[in-house]
């Protein structure tokens, strides 16, 4: 069986995703289009496969401090780049 490659430049599927016309899913996702479509046709079709993990990993830290203000306030819901970060109030 001949193995066939499928190319994708960053800036074509930066350019899709700018466009909304990226095709985007899910680790779990892919397993079955792989299954259904074969790895082939699978990467045709997917432009972006997501990973993610609730729990805490090595090096996926990072601490920001943003001073004190007047008066005092808690950082209760904190987003960065419109994604929701987790938020810990040290007196």
């Amino acid at each position: 069986m001949a193995e066939f490659q499928v190319n994708k430049t960053y800036a074509e599927i930066n350019r899709k995703i700018k466009q909304g016309e990226a095709v985007v899913v899910t680790a779990e996702e892919m397993i079955g289009i792989t299954r259904e479509l074969g790895r082939v046709e699978a990467a045709r079709k997917v432009d972006v496969v997501t990973t993610g993990t609730f729990g805490i990993m090595c090096s996926s830290g990072a601490f920001l401090n943003f001073g004190h203000t007047k008066p005092r306030m808690k950082a209760h819901k904190v987003f960065i780049n419109e994604v929701e970060a987790y938020a810990e109030w040290l007196p």
